[in-house]
């Protein structure tokens, strides 16, 4: 089950790169030709270097988009899973609290074990419910 997990977490952080990335290389590939085109037309030093040289700067724009927007993006969702790793382990040690059980790392990961099983429980009788209506 955790195995599974780590899967859907790191498909999921690959989809947020790509989708982040493509986008950021679009945009600054657009910027990266917008300039090259502008330095052609207005600065002659420009107009004299190669085809070969200008397509290496505006990959070289296109690199940098993808790369900066692509890290942005994980960095984001990775302070997303933080926080609500944080808000659960909190809420856990609160109910372990309550039950009168000491909050340890093998605590909280089997309260976590059992939420997951109640969630998944209550989605498959709202999911079986709905179907059969």
């Amino acid at each position: 089950m955790d195995r599974q997990r780590r899967k859907e977490d790191a498909q999921k952080a690959y989809d947020v790169q790509v989708r982040a990335g493509i986008q950021g290389a679009i945009r600054y590939t657009s910027i990266g030709l917008g300039m090259a085109i502008l330095g052609h037309y207005t600065w002659p030093f420009f107009r004299r270097q190669t085809l070969a040289f200008k397509a290496f700067l505006v990959t070289g724009c296109t690199v940098f988009g993808l790369v900066i927007y692509a890290e942005d993006a994980l960095q984001t969702l990775e302070v997303q899973q933080r926080k609500t790793e944080t808000l659960m382990r909190k809420e856990a040690r609160i109910e372990l609290s309550r039950r009168g059980i000491l909050p340890t790392e093998t605590e909280i990961a089997k309260w976590k074990a059992e939420r997951l099983a109640e969630q998944a429980a209550s989605e498959i009788n709202s999911t079986g419910s709905t179907d059969s209506s």
